[in-house]
């Protein structure tokens, strides 16, 4: 069984696997390993993959030889099974987890019955994530079976959001030519540049992009970065400072966890939810008395964004699977899947109403 996670924009894959025991066909065993040697091919390299398998074999104590894919942790010696769990790690460029950490017995020891004790539960993750596994032991006292115990690995993902860069036209300052002094500049030297031709430019084109050069040069463009749409817009400095307080105050109980830093934080908490709620208002009766203009109205379209936003459910949907069960991550492929879904749903509502 093979189960696929999203956590954060990073993938995890969670296999569970079982294999045949001691007393089964080679056939049979080799056909298990064949199989599960497809499930890992079968998964990205660049996504994580960790394996809880009860594979009924012994890896044995030590590591001598086998130092790229175990640690020197094991239990008593190697079997036939133990040495297929050991090459398979080596295919797959993968790490027996249970190895590595130094334990008593009690808690390496996954299977007990009848006087026996020893290890066949591992848990297997790709060596190059091997960092992010913190700890690996036996529960002891926590059977899943009578005789088999949980093997509880914890692993400590990093994981970074990462922001996708859009791309932004920077545009000529055209909006200067409302001073004079710039309008005057630009008709100066565009009057410059058309007398400065040889030839003066007959067609509408040629005259068009000595006009876009005299723009850029004499009255600049924008930088090109995204301008977010937040509420932030309606703090005055006041709000600003309180702001800044509270996240000092903030820091030094962080610092400090003595009852009068508590109550200096919540006291600053409280004053900055009354100042923001005041700046608000006057921001909104402001803006009231300025809807016949036209800054007036950019505001109202600007907060209006702002609150269509807030009231969707989803911002976005990161992952979804195709017809082929496959994972997609991009946007540009998830909206084709929803859009080729809806197209289908439609006709088949079109053909029942027919």
């Amino acid at each position: 069984m093979s189960l696929k996670l999203e956590i954060e924009g990073v993938m995890l894959n969670v296999v569970s696997g079982y294999a045949p025991q001691v007393g089964c066909e080679l056939e049979e065993k080799e056909r298990f390993w064949r199989e599960l040697n497809e499930v890992i091919e079968s998964i990205p390299m660049g996504e994580r993959v960790v394996i809880g398998a009860d594979f009924n074999g012994h890896v044995g104590e030590g590591n001598t030889g086998d130092e790229e894919v175990m640690g020197k942790f094991g239990v008593k010696e190697r079997n036939l099974e133990g040495q297929m769990v050991v090459d398979f790690a080596k295919r797959m460029d993968m790490a027996v987890v249970n190895t590595y950490f130094q334990k008593r017995e009690e808690h390496r020891v996954t299977y007990k019955s009848g006087g026996r004790s020893t290890p066949v539960d591992y848990i297997l993750c790709r060596r190059g994530n091997l960092k992010e596994i913190s700890d690996c032991k036996v529960v002891v006292g926590e059977s899943v079976a009578r005789q088999h115990r949980m093997v509880v690995c914890r692993m400590m993902m990093v994981c970074k959001k990462k922001r996708s860069k859009i791309e932004i036209e920077k545009k000529t300052k055209w909006w200067k030519l409302k001073k004079e002094e710039c309008c005057e500049d630009f008709r100066q030297t565009l009057r410059q540049a058309l007398v400065g031709q040889v030839v003066l430019p007959d067609d509408w084109e040629t005259t068009a992009e000595v006009i876009r050069v005299t723009g850029r040069k004499v009255l600049g463009v924008s930088s090109g970065r995204r301008k977010e749409d937040k509420e932030t817009w309606l703090w005055n400095e006041e709000v600003q400072d309180s702001i800044q307080r509270k996240r000092l105050a903030k820091k030094k109980w962080d610092m400090d966890r003595t009852e009068e830093n508590r109550q200096e934080y919540k006291e600053l908490q409280h004053r900055v939810k009354r100042e923001v709620s005041k700046a608000k208002q006057e921001a909104y009766d402001e803006l009231y008395t300025r809807l016949d203009t036209r800054e007036g109205q950019k505001d109202l379209y600007r907060l209006a964004r702002q609150r269509d936003r807030d009231g969707k459910d989803m911002q976005q949907v990161r992952v979804i699977k195709d017809r082929d069960g496959r994972v997609l991550t991009s946007e540009e492929s998830v909206q084709r899947i929803w859009k080729e879904y809806f197209e289908e749903l439609m006709r088949k509502m079109r053909g029942k109403k027919e």
